[in-house]
């Protein structure tokens, strides 16, 4: 028989809780950072935050269509994120071009260039390595329960 060790939330952060709802989401909130911390760790080395990839991502999912700065800001993870200042850095790397829409000249066009593609292609397997190795105690069934579960939540 396999044992896996893992350490519970009320040990981490030796808290005891009122109620199983709110270690469940003191869980949820302690498990967002730890995954966000490692990513900002990974892409590090790549001059990146973890919402620049983000944004990297929406735009090359558009390709080779443009995408508007109000379209990106719809489906990023992290809301409060400043799209311009992200889409700035992004820009003077050379991993997107922005510029106006032919169709509405008030609208930003944005695109990723083959360097923001190269990019992404680097990061993709450290993205796919980091994931196995942070879910390596769960199985793609308990991965989907999980997942159906988190869709649950946010009903």
């Amino acid at each position: 028989m396999l044992y896996i060790c893992y350490v519970k939330i009320d040990d981490e952060i030796k808290s005891k809780f009122d109620s199983n709802i709110q270690k469940a989401m003191v869980n949820i909130i302690y498990t967002h950072n730890f995954f966000w911390q490692s990513q900002v760790t990974m892409l590090k080395k790549h001059a990146i935050q973890p919402q620049h990839y983000n944004v990297l991502r929406i735009i090359k999912g558009k390709h080779p269509n443009p995408v508007s700065p109000g379209e990106i800001k719809k489906v990023m993870l992290d809301k409060g994120a400043d799209v311009t200042r992200l889409l700035d850095k992004l820009e003077k790397m050379g991993a997107v071009k922005r510029k106006l829409c032919d169709s509405n000249r008030r609208m930003m066009d944005v695109n990723i260039t083959d360097k923001g593609i190269k990019l992404l292609a680097a990061i993709a397997p450290e993205i796919k390595k980091n994931a196995s190795v942070q879910l390596k105690n769960i199985s793609e069934q308990e991965a989907q329960k999980l997942s159906d579960l988190l869709d649950k939540i946010r009903g």
